[in-house]
């Protein structure tokens, strides 16, 4: 189309943004408008963002606070932001998946088109047949510690657009507003809740791990899912040294390791007998352990549970 903005946004590439948000539904932002409410004037909602994209006048609103509760305890921050801002987002988001989703690793599978946590489950559970040591580790508030800067690099290397190099800088350091109508700042972080946070994070965890790990320990595959992940290693002694250079390199990029949720695994089986203090893991909430059942096929996961596969 041609246009005089000086940003060349497609209204068609609004109009399939707003369709995703639709589809996806979700809580009213900071200005309590609900899709519904939205629709009402939908073709003037929708006028309105394009032209504020096209000219590089948009300002994301604050982004709504909630915290909900983690099921082992304590609360998660999410942000929400408003419907129009959601559409925003999903306007960059299909503009920079094309570019960004085929350089990363394969054996990333959190909120990537044609990837699931059901196969990060299946290829974890073939590949604790073949290892003998699992190292499991989580990244403590992955979403709220990413740093900025580093973000921005690995963006700007991938996407020249200006006008969306503009928005995700600005939609990182939107404040947060909370419940009580307190605004705060953020000088870190991409909202959980975000729809452009997901592909930000995969983005970040590419460089400072996956890319990281590919070339640090190739002999040790893993699979990751946004901030939790597991690694695959022949002995103690290399699971060991892999988990103390995971944790050096996530301090490097700012992030931590958490220290209850990460842990060296022995897959103990009817072949491997050794006794060690871990001999389960959880990972995407599939619980592996061990197996007993006398059989031929005894390091084979099989499924005990929904929720848990025995190797």
């Amino acid at each position: 189309m041609t246009s005089t903005k000086p940003y060349s946004i497609a209204k068609r590439v609004v109009w399939e943004a707003y369709q995703l948000v639709r589809a996806n539904r979700g809580a009213a932002g900071v200005d309590d408008e609900t899709i519904a409410m939205f629709e009402q004037n939908l073709s003037g909602n929708l006028s309105k963002l394009w032209n504020r994209m096209s000219s590089g006048s948009y300002f994301p609103p604050p982004v709504k606070q909630v915290e909900i509760p983690k099921a082992k305890g304590g609360t998660r921050k999410l942000g929400v932001p408003t419907v129009s801002d959601r559409v925003a987002q999903s306007v960059v988001k299909l503009m920079i998946e094309p570019t960004l989703d085929p350089i990363f690793h394969e054996d990333s599978y959190g909120y990537r088109p044609g990837k699931s946590a059901k196969q990060a489950i299946a290829v974890t559970r073939t590949r604790c047949w073949k290892y003998d040591w699992v190292v499991e580790f989580d990244i403590k508030a992955a979403f709220d510690q990413i740093d900025h800067a580093l973000l921005l690099k690995a963006v700007r290397h991938h996407i020249k657009e200006g006008w969306i190099l503009l928005y995700i800088e600005r939609w990182l350091t939107a404040p947060f507003e909370t419940a009580e109508g307190a605004s705060l700042p953020r000088m870190r972080g991409t909202p959980q809740g975000g729809v452009v946070s997901p592909i930000l994070m995969n983005l970040f965890m590419h460089y400072a791990f996956d890319s990281w790990m590919q070339r640090t320990w190739p002999q040790s595959p893993f699979a990751r899912y946004a901030d939790d992940a597991v690694v695959h290693c022949r002995s103690l002694a290399q699971a060991q040294a892999v988990m103390q250079a995971i944790e050096v390199r996530l301090a490097e990029c700012g992030l931590t390791m958490h220290p209850e949720k990460s842990k060296i695994v022995y897959c103990k089986d009817g072949k491997r007998t050794g006794t060690y203090p871990n001999v389960q893991f959880t990972f995407l909430g599939f619980t592996f352990r061990p197996r007993r059942a006398l059989s031929k096929h005894r390091r084979l996961f099989t499924s005990s549970s929904f929720h848990q596969y025995s190797y």
